[in-house]
């Protein structure tokens, strides 16, 4: 019987559950699915794809192009959690985080009597009360939201990004299917791994409705503004916060160019080197010194403006940089231009799973070897997304694990490099890196900075030694009053518990067939109460109960592939 953990039971969630197995075995991920024993499922699934004409087609792919297109296929929080997966080097091979970038998330736009309909109830108003013209084509159209262009009654010109109607109902249902699954997929994962499927299922649920709430989105944009409100170079939409609420986002509208539109750039007399530098420059501003950047900054979300003034769009997905990430990153980019192996071992080690052995004298030759095959290599021979996909498996091959934020900004990373070199083929993003890194650790090192972290530590030690008397008089007594516990957790055992779970519920239904035919036989010998066929009606139920009970426990012996 399939174990759907954490699935609501309700016939919308089961049909939808069909839906997402047979969309994955049409694009040949059967056989994954067959691991995690949804026997009933994935026969269902394979019926319902026997009328698809395309199957033979889609087996000729290659498996992360299958990958793309099932998600593609399955709609926005599928979608949404490729974008997710895309930015992982330390989760997948370098093959699908390039497929996966691939990922479309345009979609026919909702009709405009829906998006009116959202609006008066969120607002609380008719639109033609709310604006003194509303655009009934939308600007964009995403699967989570569409922007329209509107004219406030004072002549504003703004972007109303409007929530499609309904999308929470679908996420929510998708959310679920994907906890039951990757609950599965946890119990058949390697204890040595890494990362946890559960764990970034529910990292994507938290980025996800983070994405779906826009006030938290016009908070967002309002932080960055204050960022770059001294900035020449950088502007952010201002938000009309009183025609915002968590469905509606109403901001200032953009009037520029897209930053991929090279030809339309040059054409109206923008300088695209100077435009990639500003770019680059903008970016790692939010990364070292703000510690909040934009995760998605993808050509379609920087328009440049008549002034040649770069404004950054779509905030919903952002990542965090605190004062220690940005410590370890500053001194990992310095370790990596000084060739410094001793430096970037300490930072490296610092995040490494406590429960592994690490062969440091391995690490620093392999690190070196890593340094020394980019150290002459011209700047502008440098694959940034290869650079960074061979780092982040070292550090996978040793336990080394970074937080899911430093993911996110090594994906932003090659994007912007991506639209640096557009721009300027001579553009290369380390040159631009290196001043920025330079300045934060000089910054560091500033007797300023050294007085102003050694206070911190002081009164972290002190706090240590306040609470420590009664810390310790706490755990005696608990000594003295036999209430002393300590929690074990075992792991890597679940899937034996699971096994075991499966051998004594089949030891169980066993031993209940052999009762239902003993008892019958009993009454059969008897020859007491109604007859049937010249037999005692009672003892052939009991054998066609045991008999059907027998089957069902053969069947799914045999489909295990366990005998």
């Amino acid at each position: 019987m399939l174990p759907l953990l954490h699935l609501n039971r309700n016939l919308r969630s089961l049909n939808r559950y069909r839906e997402v197995l047979a969309v994955l075995v049409s694009h040949g991920f059967g056989h994954v699915l067959d691991e995690l024993n949804l026997d009933y499922y994935i026969e269902l699934g394979r019926r319902l794809v026997k009328r698809d004409n395309r199957k033979r087609e889609l087996e000729k792919l290659p498996p992360q192009v299958r990958l793309r297109m099932a998600l593609e296929e399955l709609g926005p929080t599928f979608i949404k959690l490729g974008q997710i997966l895309s930015a992982r080097p330390d989760i997948l091979p370098a093959s699908y985080i390039t497929e996966l970038n691939k990922l479309q998330n345009d979609v026919r736009p909702v009709e405009l009597s829906a998006i009116k309909s959202q609006l008066y109830q969120e607002l609380g108003a008719p639109v033609n009360e709310l604006f003194s013209e509303f655009s009934p084509q939308p600007v964009a159209a995403a699967s989570i939201a569409q922007v329209h262009q509107a004219k406030l009654p004072d002549g504003t010109t703004v972007a109303v990004k409007v929530r499609r109607p309904d999308i929470e109902r679908i996420i929510e249902t998708d959310l679920d299917i994907l906890d039951s699954l990757s609950s599965l997929l946890e119990n058949h994962t390697e204890p040595e791994e890494l990362f946890s499927p559960r764990e970034v299922i529910r990292e994507f649920r938290r980025t996800i409705y983070r994405e779906l709430d826009f006030t938290k989105e016009g908070h967002t944009l309002g932080r960055f503004r204050d960022n770059f409100h001294d900035s020449p170079n950088v502007t952010v939409p201002h938000v009309h916060w009183e025609l915002t609420t968590d469905a509606i986002l109403t901001m200032e509208y953009i009037d520029g160019i897209k930053i991929s539109n090279t030809d339309q750039l040059s054409a109206a007399g923008h300088d695209l080197k100077q435009l990639a530098h500003n770019g680059a420059k903008a970016f790692l501003d939010q990364v070292l010194v703000f510690g909040l950047f934009h995760a998605d900054p993808h050509p379609g979300n920087i328009f440049v403006l008549p002034d040649s003034t770069l404004c950054f769009i779509d905030l919903g997905m952002v990542g965090h940089v605190d004062d220690d990430l940005r410590q370890q990153l500053t001194s990992l980019l310095l370790g990596i231009f000084k060739r410094d192996t001793d430096l970037l071992v300490s930072v490296m080690l610092a995040e490494r799973d406590r429960s592994k052995e690490i062969n440091t004298t391995r690490l620093k030759r392999e690190l070196s070897e890593f340094i020394d095959d980019y150290y002459k290599v011209p700047l502008e021979h440098i694959d940034f997304f290869k650079l960074i996909t061979e780092f982040i498996d070292l550090m996978r091959r040793h336990h080394i694990k970074f937080p899911s934020d430093l993911m996110l900004f090594s994906k932003a990373m090659v994007t912007i490099e991506g639209i640096g070199r557009q721009l300027d083929p001579g553009f290369n993003l380390i040159e631009e890196i290196k001043p920025t890194a330079m300045e934060l650790m000089q910054h560091r090192l500033s007797a300023g900075n050294i007085g102003k972290e050694t206070t911190q530590i002081f009164r972290s030690y002190f706090d240590v030694l306040k609470s420590l008397p009664q810390e310790l008089k706490e755990l005696l007594l608990r000594f003295n009053s036999n209430n002393f516990k300590i929690d074990l957790e075992h792991r890597g055992l679940e899937k034996l518990i699971t096994d075991l779970d499966k051998a004594s519920n089949r030891l169980s239904f066993s031993f209940i067939i052999g009762s239902l035919i003993i008892g019958s036989s009993l009454i059969i010998q008897t020859n007491s109460g109604p007859q049937l066929f010249g037999l005692p009606a009672l003892g052939l139920l009991g054998y066609a109960f045991a008999a059907a009970l027998g089957l069902w426990l053969a069947l799914g012996i045999l489909r295990s592939g366990r005998l």
